[in-house]
């Protein structure tokens, strides 16, 4: 029987320290910003890797998500209710207004907005990390590594030539173990075999799921669908199996 994550393992992912995680998001935020600091204007209007999107629609959505996370923390440590956006209508309409706006206009909003989510994260009371969020159906604890994930893998969305090859090995195995815990049963069967892990990780039930293995950042960019996996092995020799849609 293939060997599973034990709960343990993961939750002591799912629960690193977010004092910690801030100071990641800083650095992510700062690698951000100096790949797209010296882009040509017309940058903006170019097609990024998110079908739809371009390279501005991708640096509005960051600057907003971090006011939304910035949000959440004003409640975990106010207790008075302020979602992450007002509505879903507003959320599409902010991206859609901003995605055109001039390139450094676009950078001093991502600076400013990550200075407020800094400020708020500062403010937390250490009580106020353990206030349960409904957005997220975690506590605010979970909030740092909600921002540094959007940061990091929406930097290689921007198709600038930072991949999921830059990711910290300590990055990529949590986004890992993310996506595997979150699996549902419309993702196919698959054991993972990362590279330098000693237990495998596996999704779905079936008892002889196809073997996975690879670097812990190409698994988790294939799953996470920023790779399409060509320097992954398959065992028994087949098709690599398509991951379901993740976020």
């Amino acid at each position: 029987m293939p060997s599973r994550p034990s709960l343990r393992s993961v939750q002591s992912v799912m629960t690193m320290d977010p004092l910690v995680l801030l100071t990641d998001v800083d650095r992510a935020t700062d690698d951000l910003l100096r790949t797209v600091a010296d882009l040509e204007p017309a940058a903006v209007g170019s097609p990024s890797r998110l079908p739809g999107w371009t390279v501005g629609h991708v640096l509005t959505h960051v600057a907003r998500n971090a006011d939304a996370m910035t949000n959440l923390l004003t409640w975990a440590r106010t207790g008075v209710e302020t979602p992450p956006y007002a509505s879903p209508d507003a959320r599409e309409a902010g991206l859609q207004e901003g995605a055109d706006r001039p390139l450094r206009e676009q950078i001093e909003d991502i600076r400013a907005s990550h200075e407020r989510f800094a400020d708020a994260a500062a403010a937390m009371p250490a009580a106020a990390w353990a206030f349960f969020l409904p957005p997220l159906e975690q506590s605010a604890a979970a909030v740092p590594w909600a921002r540094l994930r959007e940061v990091t893998v929406h930097h290689v969305d921007l198709g600038l030539g930072y991949t999921a090859g830059d990711w910290s090995d300590a990055f990529a195995l949590r986004l890992l173990r993310e996506i595997v815990a979150g699996a549902g049963a419309d993702w196919p069967a698959v054991q993972l075999r990362p590279y330098g892990i000693e237990h495998a990780l596996t999704i779905g039930a079936e008892p002889r799921p196809p073997v996975v293995g690879g670097p812990t950042r190409s698994i988790a960019a294939w799953l996470a669908g920023r790779a399409d996996g060509a320097d992954l092995t398959v065992s028994p020799d087949g098709v690599l199996p398509t991951p379901a849609r993740w976020r």
